[in-house]
């Protein structure tokens, strides 16, 4: 599975306006709505099952520069496999369009999960997939969609403990835009 940027006219979920998997043309059309998007590589390898300390080392320079850069206060590893007993729940849990009074931040080091981001009349469909690094800036209208069988470890970063309570638009944008489905052809 590739990494993939899709964009939208808010009123036609069925027709993208751009579909790419070139990285770094979703960098730059990412940028351009003030999104950072960047890949990263493993100083070390990464077995699965790491230990979240084993998988904050091994990216550790990119982490130190992530965080002075944008002051950071906290950064953790979140690990969910597709036997979860609450993945149904914890998927419907972001599946509406909500935002956050800070930067959601997120590394996938392994799997994958679909953000949505819904800026002006546009919608930003991006597939990020291991060595994905996204950054959506606070207040930003989004919504994650870590599909039916969730299987992704993932570096989560925070500014302040309260800073990620979601803040839901209770808009219906999300429903009439597709779930993610991993091994559905595009």
């Amino acid at each position: 599975m590739n990494s993939r940027l899709r964009i939208f006219d808010e009123a036609h979920p069925d027709r993208p306006l751009l579909a790419t998997g070139d990285r770094a043309a979703m960098a730059r059309e990412l940028a351009a709505i003030g999104v950072a998007y960047e890949q990263w590589q493993a100083a070390q390898p990464v077995a699965p099952g790491a230990s979240p300390e084993e998988v904050l080392a091994a990216y550790r320079a990119d982490i130190d520069r992530l965080v002075a850069q944008r002051g950071f206060r906290s950064v953790d590893v979140v690990s969910i496999a597709p036997d979860h007993p609450q993945r149904e729940a914890m998927r419907a849990k972001f599946l509406d369009e909500h935002f956050h009074k800070e930067d959601e931040v997120r590394f996938f080091v392994a799997g994958s999960g679909l953000f949505t981001l819904h800026v002006g009349d546009k919608v930003y469909e991006v597939l990020c997939t291991r060595g994905d690094l996204i950054a959506v800036p606070d207040s930003t209208r989004h919504w994650f969609d870590m599909g039916p069988e969730p299987s992704f470890v993932a570096i989560r970063f925070f500014t302040a403990p309260d800073g990620w309570v979601g803040h839901f638009t209770g808009t219906d944008i999300a429903a009439r835009f597709p779930r993610y489905e991993p091994g559905q052809a595009d």
